[in-house]
């Protein structure tokens, strides 16, 4: 327990008093003295709490979306008298209180409970609530006592995620189980080639017209019915910083177009530091990438192309579909959709136009971004070789913009 203003000031008063009684020689003055050290010594001896509470911190679940309202309860069991208790919860900054309060001060008797609620809205990111502050101060209000409960609890604030369509072609690939053929050859539907027969394949792949042609047995061989990898590849240049959480939400919605679809994908978040999420299935996986999704940020990463380049020729699975998602403001980035073109890999860019999140305030403004833009479009129509480019106007839904270049 720590002493008060008020303490500090009593004594004082205390050592004048007995100051005075002795330059005056007045030793019956020294009587006064005793009822303030009574008031002490009760203070001290009788009202010191032990702190015996306990403590817990409810939320439905730790996953929300980015924007939702969550009522947050903390509940307070005493297994002692506290007559007064000030109680200090431990807000995060990422979330915005929006109804209640962080601080109460009850009083609490042996074995009561009681429930404090309050409303936060929930941003993208992890949220760690840490402790949980306790304070108590003595009724003559001479001595306080502060304590942290430790009281960890952790709230994730995912994307928001929207029903978007395929933004690739799925062209020519017929009755397959998958929206993409695959690049396994194998028993399927889609025919692939003819090459000679060899020991162990079934008797009906034969191609009597080619056999009778060459002389040799030859076999049909055909796509199997598997599903092909979808790489997405996030750019988290600072440049884009504008639309940054744009370009997450559309990561995160196509990614549960894959899961819906049953469809294996993979995750290279293209930080300063990169983050790389091997191909794969399931909601597991789905909310493995959506976690990181939620945490990332924009920083001064100018390694993109070599990051790229790099995993291209380590990781990436061989004629996988990629889906890049960058505003293409930094010559880096374009560079690396350009990498990805040369190696033969099918490209889908969800490109998000930082100007379309600029509202003007002067004609002036006006003017520079009708510029931009302009200058934009002639960027884009130079990268157009490379991959189906969607300029996509932030203040629209995904889902038209993807539906005018796809034309679904």
């Amino acid at each position: 327990m720590l002493p008060t203003e008020k303490t500090e000031e009593l004594l004082l008063a205390l050592w004048l008093l007995v100051l005075i009684t002795f330059l005056l020689l007045r030793w019956e003055l020294v009587y006064l003295l005793l009822p303030a050290l009574w008031l002490l010594f009760v203070a001290v001896f009788f009202f010191k709490p032990r702190m015996d509470v306990q403590l817990e911190r409810v939320i439905p679940h730790n996953r929300f979306l980015e924007g939702t309202e969550l009522e947050i309860v903390l509940r307070v069991k005493s297994n002692e008298r506290i007559p007064s208790l000030k109680i200090r919860e431990d807000l995060p900054e990422g979330l915005e209180l929006v109804e209640g309060q962080r601080e109460w001060v009850v009083s609490l008797s042996k074995g009561q409970t009681r429930e404090f609620r309050y409303k936060v809205r929930v941003k993208r990111g992890i949220h760690e609530f840490n402790w949980v502050e306790l304070s108590y101060r003595d009724p003559f209000g001479f001595f306080h006592f502060t304590k942290k409960f430790d009281l960890y609890t952790e709230l994730i604030g995912v994307p928001i995620i929207e029903d978007v369509p395929t933004p690739y072609s799925t062209k020519g690939t017929k009755i397959t189980v998958g929206a993409l053929p695959s690049p396994r050859v194998g028993e399927g539907v889609e025919f692939h080639a003819i090459r000679e027969y060899q020991p162990g394949d079934p008797l009906k792949i034969i191609n009597w017209k080619a056999t009778a042609r060459t002389g040799r047995i030859m076999a049909n061989e055909y796509e199997s019915e598997r599903k092909v990898d979808v790489i997405f590849i996030v750019d988290a240049s600072y440049t884009g910083e504008l639309v940054f959480d744009d370009l997450v939400r559309a990561a995160a919605s196509l990614m549960l177009n894959a899961l819906n679809s049953g469809t294996s994908f993979g995750l290279l978040l293209a930080e300063d530091v990169p983050l790389w999420v091997r191909p794969d299935y399931g909601k597991r996986h789905f909310f493995k990438c959506i976690d990181f999704l939620s945490t990332a940020k924009p920083d001064k990463n100018n390694m993109i192309v070599y990051q790229v380049e790099h995993l291209i020729r380590s990781r990436f699975p061989p004629r996988a579909q990629l889906v890049y998602f960058s505003p293409l403001l930094t010559e880096e980035s374009r560079e690396a959709l350009r990498i990805m073109s040369e190696f033969g890999y099918r490209v889908a860019v969800i490109s998000p136009n930082p100007y379309t999140a600029v509202e003007p305030k002067s004609r002036e403004e006006e003017l520079a971004l009708r510029l931009l833009n302009l200058q934009r479009k002639a960027v884009l129509r130079k990268m157009a070789g490379y991959g189906i480019i969607i300029d996509w106007d932030v203040r629209k839904p995904l889902k038209a913009a993807i539906a005018e270049v796809v034309k679904l």
